[in-house]
């Protein structure tokens, strides 16, 4: 085993979701530092997505389309397919949040998050499974799921339709994995914690302050998520099947209040 090419992406072909800005440019900004030829990136706005190439280089390449609709998942799916004979690693990353009090709570924001985080990952996955069974053919390919820690746990705010979405698309990753892996393709799941994003403001316009909610005391770095999406996007994570890996800095696993009571009074 040759363990310095444990880690490397070289001479795969990526497609991240979402990827023009935030946790999916990250990850497309990692994957190109890890060697894949190339990394196709996508979303809604045609001038961003080309920015994002742009400032990435030559190695990432614009692919703009709406993926909330099925009409935009097969478009994607028949651009994608008419430039590249295979797709080593695929990543649903493109997402939606929603938040509003319980009783006021609007049915547009409960299927538009629905939509996009659970039902899009499904099947942009299912038209392009023929790339990915193309790629596995030499090596598996992978399919990577971003939840998020709210999947996890419940947190705080009012943002229903977010929360059970990121849940849903934990245990979908669960089940899509058990079958993926007949053709020699990984799926696993990411669930970040704070990361600044365009959703997730606060970490970004003062990650003082949501630091003082994590136990490692810092917000999410591109570090930090670009290592998680190598490790399972490489060999590292061959053996990685349906697992969510939590990227969060301890909130999932290492929060305890300060103030908590010992119910045993010690």
């Amino acid at each position: 085993m040759d363990f310095s090419k444990l880690f490397s992406l070289e001479g795969r072909v990526a497609l991240v979701t979402g990827g023009s800005r935030g946790i999916g440019e990250m990850i497309a900004e990692g994957f190109i530092a890890a060697g894949c030829e190339r990394v196709y990136v996508t979303a809604r706005k045609a001038s961003v997505v080309e920015e994002t190439a742009a400032r990435l280089g030559e190695r990432c390449i614009a692919l703009p389309g709406d993926i909330s609709t099925m009409a935009g998942i097969e478009a994607l799916a028949a651009d994608l397919a008419a430039r590249e004979s295979r797709l080593d690693i695929l990543v649903n990353n493109a997402g939606a949040a929603w938040g509003a009090e319980f009783d006021q709570f609007p049915e547009s924001g409960w299927d538009k998050v629905m939509d996009l985080n659970v039902k899009t990952p499904f099947f942009l996955t299912q038209k392009l499974h023929g790339l990915l069974q193309a790629a596995a053919a030499d090596r598996p390919a992978k399919v990577i799921n971003i939840a998020s820690i709210d999947g996890l746990r419940p947190n705080a705010w009012e943002t229903y339709s977010y929360q059970a979405s990121k849940s849903a698309l934990i245990h979908l990753t669960r089940r899509m994995a058990a079958r993926l892996i007949k053709d020699n393709i990984v799926a696993s799941c990411i669930c970040p914690g704070a990361f600044p994003s365009e959703m997730n403001k606060a970490a970004a316009l003062n990650p003082e302050a949501s630091a003082k909610g994590i136990p490692s005391k810092r917000v999410g770095t591109i570090e930090d998520m670009a290592g998680g999406a190598i490790y399972l996007a490489s060999r590292a994570g061959d053996y990685v099947v349906g697992t969510p890996l939590p990227i969060d800095g301890g909130i999932v696993n290492g929060w305890v209040p300060e103030d908590a009571v010992d119910p045993s009074g010690h």
